[in-house]
């Protein structure tokens, strides 16, 4: 009797996988960082740069990727007309620019960023695909992202895991010089 109990928990934790929510729909570890990312309703704008920046192949491929993902109200907290200007067409370079700022090659999760920022004496220093480099800190219990300009932004949802690499939700929208 206690044994097949103890057969049938196994059997239904097993199926009762929890994937982490974000913008309302379950990210999947076997989709890739463009994957999930368009399901996320919080990233709509994230997804349409993507798109406009012609960067949609370069996260759907091998990776492993770290993205430091800005949400719809990051975006929207930039000076009024920054992103309308960025979309446009003859500003692609500089929104490439920004967009590949959130991008870190390798995968690095909220675990393996408090183990680079104690190595390091408190912070992180990581080298983005743009080339310019993100601080990341840690304060109570929360990581949190500096820009070259010096803003912050937090870390909200740590440790999504794509098929790529791995995405971080931050508040605010990190620029480089």
């Amino acid at each position: 009797m206690i044994g097949a109990l103890v057969a049938m928990i196994a059997a239904g934790s097993a199926s009762a996988v929890n994937y982490p929510m974000v913008g309302g729909a379950a990210m999947y570890p076997s989709r890739n960082i463009i994957e999930n990312a368009m399901n996320s309703k919080d990233h709509t704008t994230l997804v349409a740069a993507v798109k406009a920046g012609g960067l949609v192949d370069t996260l759907e491929g091998t990776g492993p990727f770290t993205v430091f993902a800005p949400t719809n109200e990051a975006f929207a907290a930039l000076p009024a007309g920054t992103l309308a200007t960025l979309l446009k067409p003859e500003n692609k370079a500089a929104l490439d620019k920004i967009l590949t700022y959130h991008v870190v090659p390798g995968r690095f999760d909220a675990a393996a960023l408090d183990r680079e920022i104690a190595a390091n004496g408190g912070k992180a220093m990581l080298k983005t695909v743009e080339g310019d480099w993100l601080t990341v800190t840690s304060n109570h219990g929360s990581l949190w992202v500096t820009d070259d300009k010096g803003n912050m932004a937090e870390v909200t949802i740590p440790n999504v895991y794509q098929s790529n690499g791995v995405i971080l939700v931050v508040d605010k929208v990190l620029m480089p010089n």
